[in-house]
C-alpha cells in the first residue's frame, strides 16, 4: 500500500489583544485541499529553535506556505510603503526560518499568496510593494468590496500551470496589492495576468520541486481547476518517492 505524503503547513498567528489570548490558526481550505489531493496535512505552530524545526521538517514530505498579511519589506532592504499591512512579527520570523531550512533541505514546497512572495524573495527575487503605484497600467488586483474578484490568466506552455489549466479561458481569484517583480534565479514565471503581473512561479533547479501561486486555489472563490494545483503538488512529491522505492527493491 502506498503511503500518503505528509505535508507540513505553517499556521497563521494573531497576538493577544485586550482580553483575547494569542492563537495560531489555519483556514480550512488549505488542509482540506491537501486531504482531497491525497496528502496528510500537519499544521505547524511557530517554533523558536532551529534544531527543533529541522527535526520536524525531516518528518515531512513537502510543505505548504500559506497566505496572510504582507511581508515587512524592511527585512529585505526596502522602505515600508504606507499600504503595507505587515503580518505579526512572530509569524514572519518563523516563516523566514522555515523557508531557509526548506531551501537547505530542498524540501518540496508550494507557496500561496504571501507564501509565494516569500519563496521568491528568499531565493533572491524582489517584490512590487503596491501594484496601483508601481504598475499604474495594471488592472485592479484587489477589490475591497468583492472578495470574489477575479481576472484572466495566461499560462506558459509546457509548465505545471499548463497541465492544470490546458487550453481555454482561465479566470482566477485576486486579492493582493503586492506582487513579484524580479523572479528569483532558478525560477520562472509560468502564469501571468493579461496585464503582465506574475501569478505563478516554478522552480527549474534540479532536485527541488518548488512552486507558488499569487492567487488562492484553496479559497471559496476558487474553481475545480484551481484545486488541481494541489493534485500536481502531491503527485510531484510522490513520483520521486516511487523512484526511490524501485531503486531500493
Amino acid at each position: 500500500m502506498t503511503t500518503k505524503p505528509i505535508i507540513g503547513i505553517n499556521a497563521d498567528y494573531r497576538a493577544a489583544r485586550n482580553e483575547a489570548p494569542a492563537f495560531s490558526y489555519l483556514c480550512e481550505g488549505y488542509y482540506e485541499c491537501i486531504i482531497e489531493a491525497g496528502g496528510i496535512p500537519v499544521m505547524l505552530p511557530p517554533l523558536r529553535d532551529e534544531d527543533d524545526l529541522s527535526h520536524v521538517l525531516d518528518a515531512f514530505d513537502g510543505f505548504l506556505m500559506v497566505g496572510g498579511q504582507d511581508l515587512d519589506p524592511r527585512r529585505d532592504g526596502f522602505m515600508l510603503h504606507p499600504t503595507v499591512r505587515v503580518m505579526e512579527e512572530k509569524r514572519e520570523i518563523f516563516d523566514r526560518m522555515i523557508m531557509r531550512q526548506i531551501t537547505d533541505k530542498r524540501l518540496p514546497v508550494f507557496g500561496i499568496g504571501v507564501g509565494m512572495q516569500l519563496l521568491n524573495v528568499s531565493q533572491g527575487g524582489n517584490l512590487f510593494l503596491h501594484i496601483p503605484e508601481d504598475l499604474p497600467e495594471a488592472i485592479p488586483h484587489k477589490d475591497l468590496h468583492d472578495p470574489g474578484h477575479r481576472h484572466g490568466l495566461d499560462v506558459t506552455p509546457g509548465s505545471l500551470m499548463d497541465r492544470v489549466y490546458g487550453d481555454g479561458e482561465i479566470r482566477v481569484n485576486s486579492m493582493h496589492h503586492m506582487a513579484v517583480d524580479e523572479v528569483a534565479p532558478g525560477f520562472i514565471a509560468t502564469a501571468r495576468c493579461p496585464d503582465g503581473v506574475i501569478e505563478a512561479i516554478e522552480c527549474e533547479i534540479e532536485g527541488w520541486f518548488a512552486l507558488g501561486t499569487q492567487f488562492h486555489p484553496e479559497a471559496d472563490s476558487s474553481s475545480a481547476l484551481d484545486v488541481r494545483i494541489f493534485e500536481e503538488f502531491i503527485d510531484g512529491i510522490k513520483e520521486p518517492k516511487k523512484a526511490m522505492q524501485f531503486a531500493a527493491a
